[in-house]
């Protein structure tokens, strides 16, 4: 009687083990770890205003950050379960592919070559690239006018921005490179280079932080469709990511947060791009 009372309580046992395990989901899939452990670490800029800064006091603000807690939130993780990580552009896509984070919102404009390595929801939102120039500089009107005078342009590691603007408008501009926007911002107040070039709405943010200084020159030239960076091959998460990124479009507080964090900027909101399926 012992021994058979034993084999139904450990029968007993290992079906409950079964349903706990269906029950919390594939902790190796973004959405099975939310439901299971209802944390989420995600990859968030720390030094672009408007889109993603960290304060002193240790706390996140700007649009992408909203963008990374709606999605965070429509997952089951409440704010106090999501843990950021700082996104240096150059280590986004080894963040997602090490572990080190399961997301990356982070002006993360989605390319062909960065397709190969992880999977992409969105866009989200859609920049142009445009220039940044101490106010006072009426040399650089546009890409074109960087082609002479020896001028430096500077931009980040591993973003396609400076790259851009050399191959088709400036073969003889120098190009420099920092591994974070902020550093590319204190060169340029410092006249160390010339001009800086990213996405329009991230030189909004630090022309508002300067406007006594810092100018956009607002000739866009190209089209960047930011993305949510996640690892390739797991659909189901990313279905229900882009779930949460139409909801928070269609709730309007997609618009309500990019007019509370770069609207007093000067920019103008665009409307929302349609997300890909």
């Amino acid at each position: 009687m012992a021994l058979a009372h034993l084999r139904a309580l450990a029968v007993a046992c290992s079906a409950a083990l079964v349903l706990a395990s269906c029950s919390s989901g594939d902790a190796t899939t973004v959405a099975g770890k939310a439901d299971s452990a209802g944390r989420l670490t995600i990859a968030v800029a720390y030094d672009q205003p408007g889109l993603g800064v960290r304060r002193l006091d240790g706390t996140h603000r700007g649009f992408d950050v909203d963008v990374a807690r709606y999605v965070a939130g429509e997952l089951g993780v409440e704010e106090n379960g999501i843990t950021f990580v700082e996104a240096i552009p150059a280590d986004r896509e080894s963040l997602l592919t090490g572990g080190a984070a399961d997301l990356v919102v982070s002006s993360y404009s989605i390319t062909d070559k960065r397709e190969e390595v992880i999977d992409f929801v969105g866009p989200y939102f859609v920049a142009g690239q445009d220039l940044l120039v101490r106010l006072t500089d009426e040399r650089i009107t546009g890409p074109e006018s960087l082609d002479s005078g020896n001028l430096k342009l500077c931009s980040v590691t591993n973003t396609t921005s400076a790259q851009h603007v050399k191959d088709r408008f400036a073969q003889s501009v120098q190009l420099v490179e920092y591994a974070n926007f902020s550093d590319c911002v204190t060169a340029l107040l410092a006249e160390q280079v010339d001009a800086l070039t990213t996405d329009d709405v991230i030189l909004a943010g630090y022309a508002a932080q300067n406007p006594e200084l810092l100018r956009v020159v607002n000739k866009p030239f190209s089209k960047e469709e930011y993305g949510i960076g996640m690892r390739k091959g797991d659909s189901d998460s990313k279905a229900k990511i882009t779930a949460a990124v139409q909801k928070m479009i269609d709730s309007g507080e997609w618009r309500k947060s990019l007019e509370a964090n770069v609207g007093e900027s000067g920019y103008a909101i665009p409307e929302p791009p349609a997300l890909v399926p």
